[in-house]
């Protein structure tokens, strides 16, 4: 059941995702209710979706997970070393400055770092879904962006060192709480040896 809830969830929260691809029926959509009442209807379908993904990766993990292979202890390290600069590029992507204008696109390139990093640790079923399809809408949603017929959202003027100074620091302190807090915490599963709070 918390497998068949996952999928649901990422069916919900990546159609949502992809259904922002499509520009024209987008518009249409937008043109038919408005602007606020689009965003609103897409963020919540995007919080049924990560509730969903959730429950149902947590209750699937508590009933035992299906292993389709046993990934050698060493592929922990991978999450642990790329979650850092994953976590930079997210936060580059909203204090935009170098690192942004480099890569362009940081948020999607720091979301596929971080689903490639957990897809090579996780041999388990629920584990393979979740981040092969995240990885997977982020890589076409990167090909999409070369096709769109509209620039979507005004960009954030983009800064120079000082903004990217800002986002490494954020960025580090999200890898931290991640690591620290979040994983130890939420999911169950130490990163660095202990939660910050302890358990």
């Amino acid at each position: 059941m918390g497998l068949a809830l996952e999928i649901l969830g990422l069916m919900i929260f990546l159609g949502g995702h992809v259904f922002v691809t499509l520009r024209d029926q987008r518009a249409a959509l937008i043109k038919s209710v408005g602007e606020w009442p689009y965003r609103g209807l897409f963020s919540l379908v995007a919080i049924i979706g990560i509730v969903l993904i959730g429950y149902g990766f947590g209750s699937y993990r508590a009933a035992g997970p299906i292993m389709a292979w046993n990934p050698p202890a060493w592929t922990r390290h991978i999450v642990i070393v790329l979650m850092w600069p994953a976590s930079i590029m997210i936060a580059a992507a909203y204090i935009p400055g170098h690192i942004k204008r480099a890569l362009k696109h940081p948020m999607l390139v720091g979301v596929k770092t971080w689903a490639f990093a957990h897809l090579c640790a996780n041999g388990d079923v629920g584990g393979i879904i979740l981040f092969g399809s995240v990885l997977a809408w982020g890589v076409y949603d990167r090909i999409s962006l070369k096709y769109r017929s509209d620039p979507g959202a005004p960009p954030i003027p983009i800064g120079g060192t000082k903004n990217d100074i800002i986002a490494i620091v954020v960025g580090t302190i999200i890898y931290l709480a991640l690591g620290l807090v979040f994983h130890p915490v939420v999911i169950g599963l130490p990163v660095f040896g202990t939660a910050a709070f302890g358990q």
